[in-house]
């Protein structure tokens, strides 16, 4: 195969992936290159919704789980990577409901059978489009064992779960607070819920609230009046952000260790507008910070007011219907929109005397991730999961060591909120997804019944199965009608590392060999809401955690440091628009390097021309293009070379480079295999391309054209195209059979049996080359900094490329090794060989520039860098024009410029001053060269 001359991603990622998929290689089946010491490697993909398309943090994902298969597979572990797919419930329900809308049709028209279709038809759509989005980032996963949430087999298993876990009395039915969506008519997990960073513009309203006396014992007048109040003497002040909620206040709250309010505790205060008596408690979860420091209670809107309401056994007035409209319960304000109901309260307080004060506040505001509206806290039957018992096993699977969390930071959290888990509110009022597998005997046929001991609901794995025993109770005639609920989308997710492996069936041979999991890899922000809940129903469904270890990588955020939302499309990114203009390598190479484990990453990128521009991501496009060229450079000398070398496993070191190139190669596989069993990507991959573009490329490929040592030069390039394969498997992949193709019949390149450089062996320490090139470490960098001392001269002195300069070194102890390199230093500082000596101790000549470099100090004729006169003359000139500079801004900085001009502006001109001082003083010592 022949090689462009330019590296064109295009031509080759399509390409090399298809080929990779029909020749199997995804498969732990089709591993040849298996090491005994190697714990197998299973990890599955946490499942992408069938939203639409992916986006940058799915990207993310995708990279780190990509390298770390591919890294586990050339250990030689038996590596098998499951994707799939995840219903995603609501949301997935949100696009089509609005696809619908468009078209002039609503899903309440429509049946759910009819609607369910629409649903399953955009599923088909966006699997389409994630598979391809997936293959553009060259993921190695087994496509033959890719799973959806909702096929048959996970529908069995996600049926199976429910049951087990109902039957042991952990699934329960129960009136309980949840985060109602009054737009989606349904609950809703935390997850699902939004909150603005700084929070949103609001109001902070300040209201009194009559207390009960001697003298007075409630109002006499009627609401709206103007006189509700008249006699009261004595009142309590609350500050709240929702006054509407005041209708369903059934207490007032003060901290027992608040003086302020210790005589008030025990009295009572009558709610404005309702007239409800209610009494003062004292609870210690009230912050006296907070406004007047005496709260409202509303036990039927608020979470942490229900939590007041059952500790003081509350009432709970419930005063808005499911759509956040007032109730009865809400008096005169009953079918009003709760806003439109808080406009007309607030004026009817005021016009009370009730109102104190409103003050401007932001608002953390919860809204709907997929409506947008503000979710309304709201008692509601629903589905729980008892999870007291699973959270303990969950925290004890951490702290006695089974499982690890990378990086350990997390543990904290995992315990913190497990220790203080509540139970799990499984149900949502949607229609599609798991419906829940709970039947109900016919209420007409209940309600006839005088026989209470008959059940009057099943949960079974099937509708046969229900009425099968429905029938055994009840006869023939029985009729069930089943719950209307789904699940939670992360109750089928949470069963994912079992499921795709053919949980329940315990025999099943993927579940056999391949459960439990080694790894989990997945962003922090989703570490309680799926992590966790894989862990719990994991250990309490198999005997057994799901995975060893939990890696935890950061958010992507915006360049500013936001978080990157549907919210602000603008800020947005496609990951395919990248790839387009950079490659798959390069995106990739940059999402893996540019974090450590659980730190956030912040886009470089910017709208250019109207595409995205990343100047890391040039940077390591660059990268592919500079490893592109070294390739086509040693396939040339490979085909030129005309010698078979017989045995090419026994590599010669014949001089300095060879020794420093294995060496520094060696030191680079040993540092790059421990940062990445430690987890350490981002510095591994970093050492990699130091050593390709740096060491290789711009070191040993150099020197090699005076000294050719092709096995050396070829075993090296295989090294390091092997080592960066888990980060760029695109360009490594066609480069190393372009290499394997070449060296054919000369050598035989490492791995080379191998049809993929997938399948190939990750490299290896030789500890025997560490050991006996130690010397070569410091001698190569003693002559990397002669030459690079007398480049910064060339540079320095504005030297043309093409002209060679004479160059003396008194080189103490390392004249001898410098004199073996003298072709080197010649070459690569550009220095005249016939003016060119070395010798261990050379006085200081006269009109030569410097370089000292401990016991090695270079002298540079100036003669011979530059036209002295002439360079004294510009120098004088452009000496005079700085002075002159330097007045010019100390008059400016020292007049009333700083009073005047922005601080931005001042620290400006201050930062120019500096910049101007420092550049006198650099050309004062370069005259006192020329002199």
């Amino acid at each position: 195969m022949e090689l462009a001359k330019a590296y064109n991603p295009k031509d080759v990622e399509a390409r090399r992936y298809d080929w990779w998929d029909k020749q199997g290689f995804f498969k732990p089946e089709a591993q040849r290159y298996l090491d005994p010491n190697e714990k197998q490697f299973v990890i599955t993909i946490p499942p992408p919704n069938v939203t639409g398309t992916l986006h940058m943090g799915h990207a993310l994902t995708l990279a780190i789980e990509d390298l770390m298969t591919r890294y586990a597979r050339m250990k030689g572990a038996r590596t098998l990577w499951v994707p799939g797919t995840d219903h995603a419930g609501i949301a997935t329900q949100a696009i089509v409901e609005k696809k619908l809308e468009k078209a002039g049709k609503r899903r309440r028209d429509m049946s759910r059978s009819d609607f369910l279709e629409e649903v399953w038809e955009w599923k088909d759509y966006s699997h389409k489009v994630i598979t391809q989005q997936c293959k553009a980032m060259g993921i190695s996963v087994d496509w033959q064992r890719e799973a959806f949430t909702m096929d048959d087999d996970r529908s069995h298993a996600v049926m199976t779960a429910f049951k087990q876990l109902y039957d042991k009395g952990l699934i329960y039915r129960a009136n309980r607070m949840v985060n109602w969506d009054p737009v989606q008519l349904t609950g809703v997990s935390d997850l699902e819920v939004e909150v603005a960073e700084d929070g949103e513009p609001g109001f902070l309203w300040t209201i009194r609230y009559p207390i009960e006396t001697n003298r007075w014992d409630g109002p006499r007048h009627e609401w709206g009046s103007g006189r509700w109040a008249e006699g009261a003497t004595e009142w309590i002040t609350v500050s709240t952000t929702r006054p509407e909620t005041l209708l369903g206040d059934t207490c007032i709250a003060v901290n027992p260790e608040d003086d302020r309010y210790v005589m008030r505790v025990a009295c009572h205060a009558y709610v404005p507008c309702a007239a409800r008596r209610i009494p003062i408690v004292a609870d210690k979860h009230v912050d006296p910070s907070f406004g007047t420091g005496a709260v409202k209670v509303t036990p039927a809107h608020d979470f942490n007011d229900y939590e007041i309401g059952v500790r003081h056994q509350l009432p709970f007035v419930e005063v808005m219907d499911e759509h956040a409209r007032m109730n009865a319960e809400a008096g005169p304000y009953a079918g009003l929109d709760r806003y439109a109901c808080r406009k007309q309260l607030v004026a009817d307080l005021e016009k009370e005397g009730l109102l104190v004060k409103v003050e401007d506040y932001m608002v953390r505001l919860g809204r709907g991730q997929r409506s947008g509206a503000v979710i309304e806290p709201r008692i509601s039957m629903q589905w729980f999961c008892n999870m007291q018992g699973m959270g303990k096993a969950a925290t004890d699977a951490v702290r006695d060591g089974r499982m690890k969390i990378v990086p350990e930071r997390f543990e904290r959290t995992w315990f913190h909120w497990l220790d203080n888990i509540r139970d799990w509110c499984i149900s949502r009022q949607l229609w599609w997804g798991h419906q829940i597998p709970v039947w109900y005997v016919s209420p007409e046929l209940s309600a006839v019944s005088h026989e209470p001991s008959r059940p009057t609901q099943y949960c079974e794995v099937s509708e046969a199965a229900a009425y099968a025993k429905a029938i055994a109770d009840w006869g023939p005639d029985v009729r069930l009608l089943r719950d209307t609920d789904v699940l939670d989308t992360w109750f089928s997710s949470g069963l994912w590392p079992f499921s795709t492996l053919g949980w329940p069936d315990v025999n099943h041979p993927d579940f056999k060999a391949y459960y439990p999991n080694a790894m989990l890899e997945t962003g922090y922000d989703i570490i309680f809401f799926w992590v966790a809940r894989m862990v719990m129903l994991g250990i309490e469904l198999t005997g057994n955690i799901p995975f060893d270890t939990v890696y935890l990588h950061g958010l992507i955020r915006t360049a500013d440091g936001k978080k990157m939302s549907k919210s602000r499309p603008d800020k947005m990114i496609d990951p395919l628009e990248l790839i387009d203009t950079y490659g798959t390598d390069a995106v990739r190479y940059f999402l893996v390097t540019a974090g450590a484990p659980g730190n956030d990453i912040k886009m470089d990128a910017r709208k250019e021309g109207g595409k995205w521009r990343s100047d890391r991501m040039e940077g390591a496009r660059n990268f592919a293009n500079k490893l592109w060229n070294a390739t086509r450079f040693v396939l040339t000398k490979i085909e030129n070379e005309k010698l078979k070398i017989e045995n090419s496993s026994a590599l010669q070191a014949t001089n300095l480079p060879d020794r420093w190139i294995l060496t520094r190669l060696n030191q680079t596989i040993a540092d790059v295999r421990r940062l990445s069993d430690e987890y350490q990507y981002g510095e591994a991959g970093k050492l990699i391309y130091e050593f390709i573009w740096s060491d290789y490329c711009d070191w040993y490929l150099e020197m090699s054209k005076l000294s050719l040592n092709l096995p050396v030069l070829v075993h090296v390039l295989d090294s390091a195209l092997r080592l960066l394969h888990p980060f760029m498997p695109y360009v490594t992949e066609e480069l190393w059979q372009a290499l394997k193709e070449v060296a054919s019949g000369k050598w035989q390149v490492a791995g080379g049996e191998y049809p993929s450089l997938m399948l190939a062996a990750y490299p290896k320490v030789d500890e025997a080359v560490l050991g006996a090139q130690g010397s070569a470490l410091a001698d190569m960098a003693l002559l990397q900094e002669t030459i690079r001392a007398i480049r910064n001269v060339r540079s320095e002195y504005k030297v043309p490329l093409e002209k060679r300069i004479p160059a003396i070194l008194s080189a103490g102890a390392a004249a001898a090794m410098l004199s073996e390199q003298r072709e080197a230093i010649a070459m690569l500082a550009r220095v005249d060989a016939a003016a060119f000596h070395i010798a261990e101790n050379v006085p200081a000549p006269d009109q030569c520039v410097t370089a000292a470099l401990g016991e090695i100090t270079a002298y540079l004729p100036l003669a011979g860098l530059v036209d002295v006169s002439a360079e004294r003359a510009r120098l004088s000139s452009e000496l005079e024009m700085t002075i002159n500079l330097i007045s010019r801004s100390e008059t400016l900085l020292a007049s009333d410029f700083v009073k005047r001009a922005p601080p931005a502006v001042i620290e400006k001109e201050r930062a120019k001053l500096a910049e101007l001082i420092a550049k006198r003083e650099q050309m004062q010592i370069q005259l006192t060269k020329l002199s």
